[in-house]
């Protein structure tokens, strides 16, 4: 296959990994930790409107699918690209922090929640991905 389709389709579909495994969390969080009473979360409307209900731990899952999502999405477009697997694996990581400062600007968050999301969620988690993707492969060449 040519490299430059293969390293397209390994962006497009570690962005679909990624986006499954962050709304799977997202979907399941609710059952684990229950929003506040009042709080409507089927729209965006009723999240904004609500938001201020919300405690620290309403926000733990966000974090872990913003975090794990990314992460899942980088180490899925390292394991497939056919070269540049790091500076695919960061464009992962940047096309999420990218979604992440819409999620930002769109809903309101507390501060802390936001430097923490921003800051650690999608740099960082592509970073590890790669490194955990491009050391397996350092390891399985000797």
């Amino acid at each position: 296959m040519n490299p430059i389709l293969r390293n397209t389709l390994a962006v497009i579909v570690g962005i679909i990994i990624g986006s499954i495994v962050n709304m799977s969390i997202i979907l399941m969080s609710s059952s684990i930790i229950p929003p506040p009473n009042g709080v409507d979360n089927s729209t965006m409307e009723g999240l904004q409107k609500t938001m201020h209900l919300f405690e620290a731990e309403h926000f733990l899952f966000p974090f872990l699918a913003h975090a794990v999502g990314t992460f899942a999405g980088a180490v899925t477009t390292a394991i497939l690209a056919f070269n540049q697997k790091k500076k695919l694996a960061l464009v992962i990581g940047a096309f999420f922090l990218l979604s992440g400062i819409v999620s930002v600007c769109s809903l309101p968050s507390p501060r802390w929640f936001t430097f923490i999301d921003l800051a650690f969620a999608y740099i960082p988690m592509s970073y590890l991905a790669l490194r955990t993707v491009c050391k397996k492969e350092t390891r399985l060449q000797y």
